[in-house]
């Protein structure tokens, strides 16, 4: 029997070697951390620290200031240096708290002591995880206590662990597979504990036959758990095209996985899941991937939450020379970074360093009706004509060609012979439809 798949998709380049067979390292950074309070889908934290402030490891310094926002923890001990604006990844400035890092490490009461989880009520599990600011890790960023706390719990049939890491290059969510499949695992069972009904499922594409080893391995005694194996394709780790394959269902913009009965979440974010109910240890850290063809010795690190990107690079060995492109997060739905003196976030999975700028090399032309993007697309739209009324700004007809169900992936730009910037287009389209609804 053939693995599960969606239709569409595109098959770039993986990259994956580079980094795949490097173990997390665990490094620490010096000096001040800055954690933005807008680290996740919605409404921004409310800073409840003020400079001259001492704070511990594990703190709460920024509280969720609405329905759907998230709490922000200190992954550091120190004092509040600053609460002002400072520059995001993508360029754009928010509030920020800047501790500076003492070196003690010193946490709250309890931080890292065991807690039994069967002990515990539902209600109970997802208060704290909201309280330990849990959000989507693989870059959605929505918090996951909502995602958690559906309308009908009972109409939950399926818990999808996203370990696909269909996104070349990335290699975070391999390695954790390898080295913490019991943190996935208990951290998934954590979640089937409020869905009584639900099955859970870890969705590995077989490119990582090594993963898929070590969950099977994990999970054998369990009789809630499979693991699912998927073709290698990439969106396969998008939420609509990773329902449809492990499960036949299907969701569109307008329904959220839960409407198909689905709730998925990243490896990195069960994970967390695992740490703040069974650890008593909040979202304070993260595993990201140093790689690319500019870096000397590409990585994996383990670090905490706040530092600088800039001082990672060392940690990869450095640049053996200068990278055309750096980007955040892969090739396929990063954005490029111009500055390296940022933070990590919860939602930063990589720092890829290019020597090549293959978007810089090539000029777009016109359309040459090949069809080759309708094929690439697996939400089954028409690219084509999405982008002509796009660029005339006939929204109306954009919105008419189901445009809105777009979901940015970049197949369609990937294959495009004319080197036509769709994936933008429709991003820009998407964006001004959205501003428009808002408004009435």
């Amino acid at each position: 029997m053939s693995n599960a798949t969606f239709r569409g998709g595109v098959h770039p380049y993986e990259g994956k070697e580079l980094s795949e067979n490097q173990p997390i390292k665990t490094v620490e950074a010096k000096g001040e951390f800055v954690f933005p309070m807008a680290q996740h889908i919605g409404a921004p934290a409310t800073p409840i620290v003020a400079k001259g402030d001492k704070v511990l490891v594990g703190q709460k310094i920024g509280e969720a200031s609405g329905f759907i926002s998230a709490n922000i923890c200190s992954s550091v001990s120190g004092t509040v240096k600053a609460v002002e604006p400072r520059m995001l990844l993508n360029g754009s400035k928010a509030t920020c708290v800047v501790i500076d890092n003492d070196g003690e490490y010193t946490g709250i009461d309890g931080l890292g002591e065991d807690r039994d989880y069967t002990k515990l009520s539902n209600d109970e599990i997802r208060d704290i995880v909201k309280e330990a600011g849990v959000v989507g890790m693989g870059g959605a960023g929505f918090p996951t206590n909502v995602k958690l706390a559906p309308k009908d719990p009972e109409a939950i049939d399926y818990i999808l662990v996203n370990g696909a890491e269909c996104e070349p290059y990335l290699t975070s969510d391999y390695r954790q597979m390898l080295e913490c499949p019991e943190e996935i695992v208990g951290g998934l069972k954590i979640i089937l504990k409020l869905f009584d009904k639900a099955k859970g499922l870890i969705c590995i594409e077989d490119n990582k036959p090594l993963a898929i080893q070590k969950m099977q391995e994990a999970v054998q005694g369990e009789s809630r758990i499979d693991v699912k194996v998927l073709k290698t394709k990439y969106p396969q780790g998008g939420e609509r095209t990773l329902i449809s394959a492990a499960t036949g269902r299907k969701i569109y913009s307008k329904k959220l996985p839960a409407d198909a009965g689905c709730i998925v979440d990243n490896i990195s974010t069960v994970i967390a899941i695992y740490r703040a109910v069974c650890k008593q240890t909040p979202l304070i850290t993260r595993v990201v991937t140093l790689t690319g063809e500019a870096f000397e010795s590409p990585v994996n690190v383990n670090v905490r939450l706040g530092c600088s990107h800039a001082g990672l690079v060392e940690h990869g060995g450095g640049f053996k020379e200068e990278p055309k492109k750096i980007i955040s997060g892969g090739p396929m739905m990063g954005f490029a970074m111009f500055d390296l003196n940022v933070p990590v976030t919860k939602t930063s999975s990589s720092i890829l360093a290019m020597t090549e700028d293959q978007v810089a090399e090539f000029d777009p032309s016109a359309c040459i009706r090949c069809g080759r993007c309708v094929a690439a697309c697996p939400g089954n739209l028409v690219p084509q004509k999405m982008a002509q009324a796009a660029l005339n700004n006939n929204y109306e007809e954009f919105e008419k060609l189901n445009g809105m169900e777009c979901y940015e992936c970049g197949s369609c730009t990937f294959v495009c012979p004319a080197r036509r910037p769709l994936t933008q287009t429709f991003k820009q389209a998407r964006q001004y439809v959205m501003a428009q609804r808002r408004k009435k």
